[in-house]
Formats: structure tokens, C-alpha cells, sequence
């Protein structure tokens, strides 16, 4: 689990340092994401599981959310993004 920052800030550019902030920050939600599932998936108390999947839900906002700023920030992953997408589709059809 993360539990230090993943980047040292201090040798980050001035110029790169939101889009380092932001991919920190998908970096954490992830991390609960896949926390909250697996606890989910393990515990056999219903009510503890409807919670944990409602909060890893709750964090897949927050991913969409760091996402979107970080593509305002970063137009080559706008780019690597779209390139990304043709690749699956021609990949899966």
C-alpha cells in the first residue's frame, strides 16, 4: 500500500510538478480501490461489503477526477491516450 510519496517533489521541475501531484494522487486511489475490493471480496459480512465497494466506487470518482485535471496539465497524454485507444480497438474487433 502506499505509504510514502512515490516521487521525490523536490527533484520534479517546476513545470512538471501538478502532473507528478495529480499521477501521486491516481497512484493512492487505485491503491484503496484495490484495497477496498479485495477486503470486500474476502469479508462474509454483507453490510461491511456493501460499504467497502460503495467507498472503492467513491475512489474511482476521485481517479476520474485526478484524470481529468491531468490531461488539461499534460497534452501528450491526451495524445497517448487516443493512441492507446486505437491500438485496443484495432486489437479487439
Amino acid at each position: 500500500m502506499l505509504s510514502q510519496l512515490p516521487v521525490n517533489f523536490e527533484k520534479v521541475a517546476k513545470g512538471d510538478l501538478n502532473k507528478e501531484i495529480l499521477r501521486a494522487g491516481m497512484i493512492a486511489e487505485l491503491d484503496a480501490v484495490s484495497f477496498y475490493e479485495q477486503m470486500a471480496a474476502i469479508t462474509d459480512n454483507e453490510d461491511v461489503r456493501k460499504v467497502l465497494l460503495d467507498i472503492a466506487k467513491e475512489e474511482k470518482t476521485h481517479i476520474g477526477e485526478f484524470e481529468t485535471l491531468l490531461l488539461r496539465e499534460d497534452g501528450e497524454q491526451v495524445k497517448e491516450n487516443e493512441k492507446a485507444r486505437k491500438e485496443v480497438e484495432a486489437l479487439t474487433r
